[in-house]
């Protein structure tokens, strides 16, 4: 059998309106739908976390990689209060719009925890939830999170720094990617809103997105958590806790690996996730 090529990606796919904001998404391969939400660094977007991923996952499933609202290329809503409600609201309105009733969710960082929100909220439209480095409890806020979010003129230099707390391997910081992340922020309203995410103390932020062991031990979905134990910008303890709470969960721990799993372990990254999602 020959292997079908790859999909072509860039940063800019599909749109639909939802919270009246036209929404970019990136869409591939067909089948049940599986939803992929990006982190909360500056400059991230669909593309940017997932461009790896979604051609494999593309082999199996329809893959749908959103930027969420204030995020990536995504329309701004000027004058946006960015909150967990706010952004549960946008992305139970892309749903809507695809007219997606049910779903899994693939999550990294800040969109295990936005998944794992709706999944409490609307049970019966989630099937599995799969996240990695995602910041389910709250913690004490590290340093690399705190410059991550607090960090609002962004050059090259700056944008390289900040790329370097990410992954455990330091090679894989190319100058692609640090213009791919530039090219997201770079627009001054999206500048702005960045911004506005996540105000001094940002310990305030952490504890506004996390949810409590109570509350995670209503999970009723299956979830897979993932995470790095080199992982400077959300401690692995955060997913060991999250795992305990949860009561179907399962949890994996790569040595040698920081926030960015689907990034540095790519290949055995989309192997588990293939199997969580098709068992």
């Amino acid at each position: 059998m020959i292997d079908a090529p790859a999909p072509t990606l860039s940063e800019i796919g599909k749109s639909v309106t939802a919270k009246g904001l036209k929404t970019n998404y990136l869409e591939v391969g067909e089948g049940k739908p599986i939803v992929l939400i990006h982190g909360s660094g500056p400059g991230v977007s669909a593309y940017a976390n997932w461009r790896l991923v979604l051609p494999q996952i593309s082999r199996y499933a329809r893959a749908i990689a959103v930027d969420i609202a204030g995020f990536g290329f995504t329309e701004l809503e000027p004058g946006a209060v960015y909150t967990i409600d706010y952004w549960l609201d946008h992305l139970t309105g892309f749903l809507d719009a695809l007219g997606l009733e049910r779903a899994s969710f693939l999550g990294n960082s800040f969109g295990g925890v936005l998944a794992t929100h709706f999944a409490l909220r609307n049970p019966e439209r989630v099937e599995k939830i799969a996240m990695m480095g995602s910041n389910l409890l709250s913690f004490e806020i590290t340093p690399a999170l705190d410059k991550l979010w607090g960090q609002h003129e962004l050059s090259r230099a700056v944008m390289t720094e900040h790329m370097r707390f990410f992954p455990w391997d330091q090679s894989i910081i190319t100058d692609d990617l640090v213009t791919s992340r530039l090219k997201a922020c770079e627009r001054p309203d999206y500048q702005a809103a960045f911004s506005s995410m996540f105000p001094a103390p940002r310990q305030n932020s952490v504890d506004a997105l996390a949810l409590t062991e109570d509350q995670l031990a209503t999970l009723q979905c299956e979830a897979l958590l993932l995470h790095g134990r080199e992982d400077i910008v959300v401690p692995p303890d955060v997913s060991i806790r999250a795992h305990r709470a949860i009561p179907r969960s399962q949890l994996h721990m790569f040595g040698q690996t920081g926030h960015w799993v689907m990034i540095e372990r790519t290949r055995a990254f989309c192997a588990m996730i293939e199997e969580f999602f098709n068992n």
